[in-house]
């Protein structure tokens, strides 16, 4: 019986020291979520920081921010605020350009009127330098005669208003801009030079000649 006592309780050692592995490896196998003491401690030690201690400075936050994009409707009215005044500019040029070129037109009609209307004026001067008593203080002045000097002298004054008026001739010093010399006369009177006879009144409108004057400078 002893023996026999003796297996039993050899035999049961085996199945106790089983036990306790099984134990072992439930309490190393525990589920997840469990508190576990060493698990803290082991989390403590590992080195993880802080959540609240990993947050930036406030000033390296600010600066790790990205910029603020521009609005793309204020980018829209700076391109149609540059385009208004480029269209303004435009607008001023051409109102420019039309301006001299209307300026231009209208000195370009004036003066080819003038060039038509400048014979009938050299016709009516030699009928009055022709005419009988058309000489200051003549004594047989006609008053027909009369009238027409002063339909003449009314004539000049409108065509001065306007701007026309005669070239200076006789007794200047010849100028080509406004003298065109057709001859050389001999003349105790004026230097060499000096124009010395007008056989043709020039005529300028504004600062423009219309037509040059016909001169003979003396030698």
């Amino acid at each position: 019986m002893s023996k026999k006592k003796n297996q039993e309780v050899k035999t049961e050692k085996p199945s106790a020291g089983g036990k306790e592995e099984e134990l072992k490896e439930n309490i190393g196998t525990a589920p997840e979520g469990t508190d576990d003491p060493g698990a803290d401690e082991e989390g403590k030690g590992s080195g993880q920081e802080n959540p609240a201690e990993e947050a930036p400075p406030e000033d390296e936050a600010k600066d790790s921010t990205p910029e603020e994009t521009k609005d793309p409707r204020d980018e829209k009215i700076e391109e149609l605020n540059d385009k208004n005044l480029r269209l303004m500019a435009e607008f001023e040029n051409f109102r420019k350009r039309s301006d001299k070129e209307k300026d231009q037109m209208f000195e370009t009609g004036a003066k080819s009127v003038i060039e038509k209307v400048l014979p009938v004026i050299d016709n009516f001067e030699r009928a009055l330098d022709m005419a009988p008593g058309s000489g200051e203080g003549d004594e047989n002045a006609d008053p027909f005669m009369d009238g027409m000097k002063k339909v003449y002298k009314q004539l000049m004054d409108e065509l001065e208003k306007i701007g026309v008026k005669p070239i200076e001739a006789v007794g200047q010093e010849f100028n080509p801009e406004y003298h065109n010399a057709v001859m050389q006369v001999d003349s105790e009177e004026y230097d060499s030079g000096i124009i010395a006879q007008e056989l043709q009144k020039g005529y300028m409108y504004n600062d423009s000649v219309v037509r040059h004057s016909m001169v003979g400078v003396a030698k």
